[in-house]
């Protein structure tokens, strides 16, 4: 089964909504199993963690946006590369920042899934 060519270009926007919103099941579903996401301190987290975030109310958004997005595809694969901007609290911290983003986006059982996310830094505020 091949998805629709839209699933793909949509797929940034449910991401960001879902990322916005803190929604472990829809994150849950839009993950791969062997998700990785690398931060923008060269942490690294599995789908298990990055999802624990929200599940323990440890991360929580005011704002969350995900611009100036480019999607290229490989096949069953593609690369976004887009500029993520956030005013949010993690453990009582002010994480707000901007920043370069990309991500890996593979087709797995029809569907479109994030592999793997890794954060720059832009220095923008």
């Amino acid at each position: 089964m091949t998805t629709h060519p839209q699933e793909l270009a949509d797929f940034p926007k449910r991401w960001a909504d879902a990322e916005r919103r803190g929604d472990v099941a829809e994150l849950e579903h839009l993950l791969t199993d062997d998700f990785t996401a690398v931060g923008p301190l060269g942490f690294v987290l599995d789908k298990k963690r990055w999802l624990d975030r929200y599940a323990s109310g440890a991360l929580v958004h005011d704002d969350f946006a995900w611009s100036e997005v480019t999607v290229r595809r490989y096949g069953r694969a593609a690369v976004a590369v887009g500029v993520q901007g956030q005013q949010s609290i993690y453990e009582g911290r002010d994480l707000d920042g901007h920043f370069r983003i990309t991500q890996t986006i593979v087709e797995e059982d029809g569907c479109w899934k994030l592999a793997a996310v890794q954060f720059s830094p832009t220095g923008a505020h």
